[in-house]
């Protein structure tokens, strides 16, 4: 049985897990947009979101972050309809994979394998959706790690400078002077 854990060891209920799997792959492999919509084959949508890191939200209001790695593993985060804390989870290896002509989520423990339907929008986003339950969707928004990094420090650069001697602390009295 495939089990998720948080970072404090609490083990991830059936539709917890369902809704990170179903957020993970849309999240990767699905977009949504207001031009005209390619419809991609599992190993387009795979090329196209290997690797890169996509914000997502889905229809019911789950939302979060997350990668898909190329051995099909999952790291993000997810905030479960919206409500409470921001969960950081993982799916191991194998579980986002190509079959036959569908790009599928296997989970120990799962009646049935979820499928995906994916929609390339633009060059950055998409929209997934469970295979013949089209209003079960996530949109996805491909993020740069790197822009948070820059805004954050930005930001931190915004407060009043002080002088470095003030800032640090001397190592020698005999140099701080």
């Amino acid at each position: 049985m495939l089990l998720i854990f948080l970072p404090v060891g609490v083990e991830w209920s059936m539709s917890g897990r369902w809704s990170f799997v179903c957020a993970s792959v849309l999240t990767g492999w699905l977009g949504v947009g207001q031009g005209i919509a390619q419809e991609l084959g599992p190993e387009q949508a795979r090329a196209f979101v290997v690797g890169k890191l996509f914000a997502y939200t889905c229809f019911e209001g789950t939302s979060g972050l997350g990668r898909i790695y190329s051995d099909g593993s999952v790291v993000g985060t997810i905030k479960i309809r919206g409500q409470g804390q921001t969960k950081f989870a993982t799916l191991p290896a194998g579980t986002i994979r190509v079959d036959g002509e569908s790009m599928c989520a296997h989970l120990a423990g799962m009646p049935f394998t979820p499928c995906f339907r994916v929609e390339k929008i633009d060059y950055r986003s998409f929209r997934g959706s469970l295979s013949g339950l089209s209003f079960a969707y996530c949109d996805f928004y491909q993020r740069n790690p790197r822009s948070h990094l820059i805004s954050s420090s930005a930001e931190q650069s915004t407060a009043p400078a002080s002088p470095v001697a003030n800032v640090r602390p001397a190592l020698r009295p005999s140099l701080a002077q």
